[in-house]
């Protein structure tokens, strides 16, 4: 996969899933995600996938400050529905890293591991930050992202109009890209450990 060279700037994520070890998948459980691991799972890169791994991480290191995290021992309640906005691709990114999964999650085995029902939406009407839960001490934080720091270029919309265009050039199609790209860069590298862009909050 030929990638921009910043995704592997990114900052990585160590964590420790008792079922890949419990499974001989990883020794003693420990995995390393990257962010290009968010971006086969989307299939894009974006804002969204970018500040969903971000605050993910942030969340996970707010829970487990002496780290790793445990991956598959948290919930996570998403504000919405799952079909609002960019719910879902923000769903995608925390299952991914925290374990935690829906009505689809892995069933378990003998009671152990479950994943499932460990991710759930708000009602539709209820708004709020992304909460996520230890399941062994019920610490809590609540996690929200805001991009105002990290604004778009402002030839971006000229340039997707143009890239849009049935007569758009590869030249034209990769100067969008370069520029889509730059941002997301910007948000992973040098704002990642940024506490205006990425908002944690102790609820208990």
């Amino acid at each position: 996969m030929n990638y921009p060279a910043f995704f592997d700037q990114a900052p990585r994520i160590t964590l420790r899933d008792p079922l890949a070890d419990f499974l001989g998948a990883a020794e003693g459980g420990l995995m390393e995600y990257h962010y290009v691991d968010a971006v086969r799972l989307a299939g894009h890169s974006c804002p969204t996938v970018a500040g969903a791994y971000l605050m993910a991480r942030a969340a996970l290191r707010a829970l487990y400050p002496d780290g790793p995290a445990v991956r598959g021992a948290v919930t996570v309640r998403i504000p919405g529905p799952e079909h609002e906005g960019v719910n879902g691709v923000i769903a995608q990114v925390f299952t991914l890293l925290t374990g935690a999964a829906a009505d689809n999650g892995f069933h378990g085995i003998g009671g152990h591991f479950v994943r499932q029902e460990l991710l759930a939406y708000a009602d539709a009407d209820h708004g709020g930050d992304i909460q996520v839960t230890r399941s062994d001490t019920g610490k809590t934080v609540s996690v929200a992202l805001d991009l105002g720091s990290v604004p778009p270029a402002a030839n971006l919309r000229p340039l997707l109009m143009a890239a849009f265009a049935p007569d758009a050039t590869a030249a034209q199609r990769k100067s969008f890209g370069d520029v889509w790209q730059d941002r997301v860069r910007r948000i992973l590298v040098e704002h990642a450990d940024d506490s205006d862009m990425v908002r944690v909050t102790a609820l208990n």
